[in-house]
């Protein structure tokens, strides 16, 4: 399966709302996940190698940007007919075992996804406390190869610097993965 790449940040485009199902069993929307700083919205999936290969790096992201007041959710939006790896038991499961430090919810209808413009797994948003885009990129540089220790953060650095400023990065560098699985 070939690799998709994200659009460039449309800088200053408003979050749209959504209100999802975690596998937590509680709804999730714009404004009860948003956090003091902003709101990092990731599209990921249980069976995407290019998520498995940065899951960790992820949620150890995101469990630091919470103390700069960025909050974050992940959204599954792919068919589950055809991925059952990605079912919301084996989100749940996954989601336990990794103790995300984020809502993990079911786009069931995938609309969101398509609200959002969403291309791959994983495809970030980062948005400032406006709810307006500030950061379309990737996690770090490593993709589907190990991080070394002192690894770049190119996602961490950018969300921090708009907990700060409310701007995002003016040079950013597209996410890579495959691409949502659409009904």
């Amino acid at each position: 399966m070939p690799a998709l790449t994200t659009p460039i940040c449309d800088f200053n485009w408003v979050a749209p709302d959504f209100s999802l199902t975690g596998v937590d069993k509680k709804t999730h929307t714009l404004q009860s996940t948003r956090g003091e700083n902003g709101l990092l919205v990731m599209f990921i999936c249980n069976h995407c190698p290019y998520v498995k290969a940065i899951i960790e790096r992820l949620c150890e992201d995101c469990r630091e940007l919470q103390s700069y007041g960025i909050n974050s959710i992940a959204i599954m939006s792919n068919d589950t007919n055809t991925y059952p790896e990605d079912s919301f038991e084996n989100m749940a499961k996954w989601a336990k075992e990794l103790d995300f430090p984020f809502p993990y919810v079911f786009d069931n209808t995938q609309e969101i996804a398509k609200q959002y413009g969403a291309v791959c797994t994983p495809d970030f948003f980062g948005f400032n406390h406006q709810l307006k885009l500030q950061y379309r990129g990737r996690l770090d540089p490593y993709g589907l190869q190990p991080a070394p220790a002192d690894r770049k953060r190119e996602l961490f650095d950018a969300m921090s610097t708009i907990a700060q400023s409310s701007k995002g990065p003016f040079e950013q560098i597209p996410s890579v993965g495959c691409s949502i699985k659409w009904s």
